[in-house]
């Protein structure tokens, strides 16, 4: 049965005139200038592409696929806010285009398109709503939500119906503009680092929150791409020794509803609205297309310093939400071709709780997606991409696809195939959990690897079987189909949940701030405070916790993989027990670079740093291929060992017995593979003593063929790690390992 509220909202059928004064026309518009000339122009590239056109004369081909409208009319905006409309007329294989002489780079337009309003079978076009180009590759302007932007009434009285009566007041003064932009940039004089993965060390940061408080950058520029790109800032990530940076989302992103009404802000920028087109709240120079030169420029100077930049994507969803949502670019431009709606298609499939899911199975969405990427790598410079909750985008029809349109094309295409891809393998739907199952080229986010060393070092692992496999490159999970130890992006904190220092400052998330009542954010932390929550001043808690974060960093940068690290992490960084500060665009997100100069932390950061120098030096500690443990040669070494603190070798009944001790023997004589010139790759050897129990404890060095003696290289027991000949001892001592700590020691 039809309830009488739905029979009313059918009748308004997408007119204006519903009785709901939300639902009027905001006045008559003043007569509108004369439309310019259109030329047929192309079908192809899509967006908005400046050229010369014919007879010398120089426009922008306009290209939009629109595979439902009746119509699409272009629509240019005067530095006073004044539009301009030019139906475009010519439709090609479902795009509709066309060439306007005379408009030149710098110039604002959207679109708007009609066709029928019935959201019943998922249409909703509604041309009173001015929409963002997909391919707009700047965007002027910021996403406010004001009711103007909803396609349909958002404050109708029926809200179980409010999505089916139109609104048709005009929101062009309230949104963004698209930017035409001159591509003039032929990279010539840019060189990629091209770091192997194995030699990888990632940095994740936020392109505002790590320079909005730097004291080293012009406070003009703190916040920004040019902030990221000064030298002050640079010289950071050079001395920490990261080979690249991965920059949570810098796509075009709006700001959701619920947190305008509370005041706060999208800080992360997980909502993304422009694929193309850099976004404009982190530019110093200016919106109408400068922000595109100021994110390249960054790219070079990180470049030229010789660290890559992997960008965050969200392709999983857009900011235009579910059916309540606002209308902002492709819900207005063909909502069932760009997004997956269920049965009953006012609803939208929703596989990352968001509100909506792109139907990447559909051609343009596809294209779209494939387009921007490729625009990314060619035109923008970035070397890779981190794909949010990859497992939304590699669903077939339903079920999560492994041979899926969106990996397939991935795949074989020449330009994307070559770039650093790293899967979240993960999404919200059913069976949407999926680590371990990318194809090879593939590397993956390793939850499994987070969850271990937070455990192991909480104590909370009932052996440590699990904590073998993380350290060793996750072999349990990798070992097929070609992949390498480096398909393990290992991290034990990324920017969704605790910093490090909060890890282990904290055993509740304190989320007020977010004005949920502490709803949102984890609660499967998997932290210990070490016996206070929160700061304190007791001095031992206190060292403790710097001990546990020199454990944890240690753990994390001797382990086979790709090792990851969250910016500010390295210096003792809190967001004062918020686990999900996506919404906190102030001293909770930001880095606070003062504590680089505090004797507490400080320390810390140059152990981190001689830790990542460690590894870059040796080739054991990255390794290209999974370990065998078997013997090679007559001596019995083997590529790797595990020890018990009796210093004999880990039996089966070892690995399955409590315990808290664990010692791990890689031998720089047995490393698969040649160096460029072919000649076999030989390093040192090294024993690592990983011991999380509360008292310290004996552990007896392992004698020949292992080594004759052993020297001391990093003691995590220890507050000062400045670099300096260690301690040796010979093989067969017992040597005693300091409660919770980490001894590396080289085998000689």
């Amino acid at each position: 049965m039809t309830s009488a509220a739905e029979q009313r909202a059918r009748t308004a059928g997408g007119t204006a005139g519903s009785g709901h004064p939300a639902a009027a026309v905001s006045g008559a518009r003043r007569a509108a200038p004369p439309a310019p000339p259109v030329w047929p122009g192309a079908s192809t590239p899509l967006g908005a592409r400046f050229r010369v056109g014919p007879d010398g004369v120089a426009g922008t081909n306009f290209a939009l696929w629109a595979a439902g409208a009746e119509g699409v009319r272009l629509c240019l905006f005067d530095e006073r806010g004044r539009e301009t409309q030019a139906p475009l007329t010519e439709l090609t294989h479902e795009i509709w285009h066309g060439f306007v002489p005379g408009v030149m780079p710098g110039q604002r337009y959207g679109y708007r398109v009609e066709g029928r309003w019935d959201p019943w079978t998922g249409a909703r076009w509604n041309p009173a709503k001015l929409l963002l180009d997909p391919y707009a590759r700047a965007v002027d302007g910021e996403f406010g939500l004001p009711p103007e932007v909803y396609g349909h009434v958002r404050d109708w009285p029926e809200q179980h119906v409010a999505d089916t009566v139109r609104d048709d007041r005009d929101s062009a003064p309230f949104v963004p503009k698209g930017v035409v932009v001159h591509d003039d940039d032929d990279w010539s004089d840019d060189r990629r680092p091209k770091t192997p993965w194995a030699d990888s060390v990632i940095y994740e940061l936020h392109v505002r929150g790590f320079t909005r408080l730097h004291p080293g950058v012009p406070e003009e520029l703190r916040g920004t791409y040019a902030g990221l790109a000064h030298p002050a800032a640079v010289e950071h990530l050079v001395k920490l020794g990261v080979t690249a940076v991965e920059l949570l989302p810098v796509h075009q992103f709006a700001h959701e509803d619920h947190l305008l009404r509370r005041g706060l802000r999208n800080h992360w920028g997980y909502n993304s609205i422009g694929y193309f087109a850099p976004h404009a709240g982190y530019a110093a120079s200016g919106t109408t297309g400068q922000q595109v030169g100021e994110f390249k420029r960054m790219v070079r100077a990180l470049h030229a310093a010789g660290i890559e930049v992997i960008l965050d994507v969200v392709y999983n969803h857009t900011a235009e939400a579910g059916e309540l949502g606002p209308t902002l670019s492709l819900k207005g431009i063909d909502n069932r071709g760009y997004y997956r709606l269920q049965h009953d298609a006012r609803r939208y499939a929703d596989y990352t709780g968001c509100g909506n899911t792109l139907h990447v199975v559909q051609p343009q969405v596809l294209r779209l997606i494939t387009d921007s990427l490729r625009y990314w790598v060619t035109e923008m410079g970035v070397d890779g991409f981190r794909f949010d909750l990859a497992a939304a985008l590699a669903r077939s029809m339903h079920d999560v696809d492994m041979l899926s349109p969106f990996l397939a094309v991935i795949a074989q295409d020449p330009v994307l195939r070559r770039v650093k891809l790293i899967a979240e393998p993960w999404d919200i739907g059913s069976g949407g959990y999926q680590v371990g199952a990318f194809p090879p080229l593939w590397t993956e986010w390793n939850d499994r690897y987070r969850d271990t060393v937070r455990d192991f070092w909480r104590h909370a692992l009932p052996d440590v079987r699990e904590m073998g496999y993380r350290l060793s490159g996750s072999s349990d999970l990798y070992a097929w189909g070609g992949r390498r130890p480096y398909a393990s992006v290992n991290f034990v904190t990324a920017h969704d949940g605790f910093t490090l220092r909060d890890l282990v400052s904290y055993e509740r998330k304190h989320n007020e701030a977010n004005g949920e009542d502490n709803r949102d954010g984890t609660d499967d932390n998997r932290s210990w405070n070490c016996g206070a929550e929160g700061e304190t001043g007791d001095e031992r808690v206190r060292a403790l916790r710097r001990r546990q974060l020199r454990n944890l960093l240690t753990t994390l940068l001797l382990s086979t993989g790709v090792p990851m690290l969250v910016a500010g992490d390295e210096f003792g960084r809190t967001q004062r027990g918020n686990n999900n500060a996506y919404c906190q665009d102030n001293e909770i997100g930001w880095l606070d670079w003062s504590l680089l100069q505090d004797p507490a932390w400080r320390p810390l950061f140059d152990l981190t740093s001689r830790l990542i120098a460690l590894r870059h030096r040796h080739p054991v500690l990255r390794r290209r291929a999974f370990f065998s443990g078997r013997a090679h040669s007559a001596d019995g070494l083997r590529d790797l060992a595990w020890f018990t603190p009796r210093g004999a070798e880990m039996t089966e009944g070892d690995w399955y017995a409590p315990a808290a001790t664990l010692g791990m023997y890689l031998s720089g004589r047995d490393i698969p593979g040649r160096d460029e010139r072919g000649a076999p790759v030989l390093d040192d050897s090294f024993l690592t003593v990983l011991h999380a129990g509360e008292r310290p404890t004996g552990f007896l060095l392992p004698g020949p063929p292992w080594a004759e003696r052993y020297e001391v290289v990093v003691d995590t027991s220890r507050e000062d790690q400045a670099e300096a000949p260690g301690t040796v001892h010979p093989a067969g001592t017992e040597i005693t390992v300091p409660a919770r700590s980490v001894l590396l020691l080289r085998a000689g």
